[in-house]
């Protein structure tokens, strides 16, 4: 009948064309295959990128990209400034693509405490950067934990109670003493030159530190060097969470590592974690777990909440 004459001549037109792709009897064949191939593959590619303009009408305005790349080809050493001039042009909220990842890129106070505090739940589910999970123990600290329960439990903890005023009026003999004790050293140099930067990063890093996890007892040229040390070790962390990466532009290479930014960090965090067990293991070895940071996280902790409770990887994650 007539649908058995119509599937033999699609069937015949199927092995046509199949036989013309793969079996080249001259040389026209050849280049027009090639040709149809090469097309064919850039469509493929360029399939995403069309997909994502006809979005970009719902998206803040930005400078136009390439396809696949984005706008990488076009950013500059200093991004700070590169935004800010892309700011000036396309105003206080704009759009760039780092590869095949959008970015959003907010530089204006009020447009930022709308990110950062009206609507952070919904800001809360991003992408983290490819570096991050290996830094915060599989990115469980507040910064890279999604919207959901765990996420409001963090926040409870760091915004309401860990950094509620009357925490931090309970810490202030320890912000206190370490002003008292940079002063001291400076006073204790009088007549020789004073690095002020590298004795007030001291200072801020004790603070911090003092009240995260209580005063180390070092003093004097003993405390210089390792808040010098520490120093020097914070810097690497930050130059590898701004270092680009083409993990992130790119996910599917994230895994080759092709710049070593996770064989650097490698390098870096065991002196980190290190301190961090440290630390614990003698609060937890204590009646009294003190009334800093780690005090209150380890009692928050053996309270074991049911329903979120807050694990060691958590505690060891806000703590960096």
């Amino acid at each position: 009948g007539p649908r058995k004459r119509s599937k033999k001549v699609m069937a015949a037109l199927d092995e046509g064309l199949w036989s013309w792709w793969w079996r080249t009897s001259n040389d026209r064949d050849a280049v027009a295959r090639n040709v149809l191939t090469l097309a064919i593959s850039f469509l493929l590619l360029l399939l995403p990128w069309l997909l994502l303009s006809r979005r970009s009408a719902r998206l803040p305005p930005g400078p136009p990209g390439w396809p696949f790349v984005g706008n990488l080809l076009s950013l500059k050493p200093n991004l700070h400034e590169h935004f800010t001039d892309l700011a000036c042009r396309y105003g206080p909220i704009l759009r760039v693509y780092l590869g095949t990842k959008l970015a959003v890129v907010v530089s204006s106070p009020s447009l930022a405490e709308q990110v950062l505090r009206e609507h952070d739940r919904i800001f809360a589910n991003r992408d983290p950067p490819a570096i991050a999970p290996r830094i915060t123990y599989g990115g469980v600290n507040i910064v890279w934990t999604s919207d959901g329960p765990t996420w409001r439990m963090l926040r409870r903890i760091c915004v309401r109670e860990m950094l509620g005023s009357t925490v931090l009026d309970s810490l202030y003999h320890l912000r206190r003493w370490e002003v008292r004790q940079i002063v001291a050293d400076i006073y204790k140099k009088s007549g020789e030159p004073v690095n002020i930067g590298e004795h007030v990063f001291v200072a801020i890093v004790g603070t911090i530190t003092s009240m995260m996890w209580g005063a180390t007892g070092e003093e004097g040229e003993e405390r210089r060097k390792l808040g010098a040390r520490f120093r020097s070790l914070v810097g690497e962390l930050t130059e590898l969470l701004g270092r680009p990466n083409l993990g992130d532009a790119f996910p599917a290479l994230a895994p080759l590592d092709l710049q070593g930014v996770n064989r650097d960090a490698d390098k870096v965090l065991p002196y980190f974690h290190d301190m961090i067990n440290s630390m614990i293991e003698r609060r937890y070895k204590m009646v009294d777990k003190g009334s800093d940071f780690l005090g209150y996280l380890l009692r928050v902790k053996e309270q074991e909440d049911e329903k979120t409770p807050l694990t060691m990887n958590q505690v060891k994650a806000l703590l960096m």
